[in-house]
């Protein structure tokens, strides 16, 4: 929905934001959320197997930024067993799988960033 006085402006869940490049970037800004969504485009992942992706990232980060991601309805979050040791198992949901080609873009355009670096 957008506002009548700022015809760029975009509303979603209740919270209106100026353009839709700061909708989306609440959604999935910050130094790890876009990294996560990366990692998980290709398929199903444990939580040590996005964790061994990022080594720079804390146990703690990862955890909150997925759950944030979750909350946002990126990814999935599944939970395999009732009794020790329990497999829990991140995916991109449909709306998590329609950001793939943006993520793809913004991979494109990062490697053509290093290589005119490099030149």
């Amino acid at each position: 929905m957008r506002d009548r006085k700022n015809k760029c402006s975009v509303a979603v869940n209740g919270k209106t934001y100026p353009c839709p490049i700061s909708m989306a970037m609440d959604l999935i800004g910050g130094k790890w959320k876009g990294v996560i969504l990366y990692y998980l485009k290709d398929g199903k992942k444990r939580f040590s197997e996005l964790k061994n992706d990022m080594p720079e990232i804390t146990e703690m980060t990862l955890s909150l930024q997925l759950k944030k991601l979750e909350k946002s309805g990126f990814i999935l979050r599944t939970v395999y067993g009732e009794k020790a040791p329990i497999k829990v198992v991140y995916q991109l949901t449909e709306f998590g799988e329609s950001f793939k080609p943006v993520l793809d873009t913004l991979s494109i355009w990062a490697h053509k960033v290093v290589m005119n670096a490099e030149n």
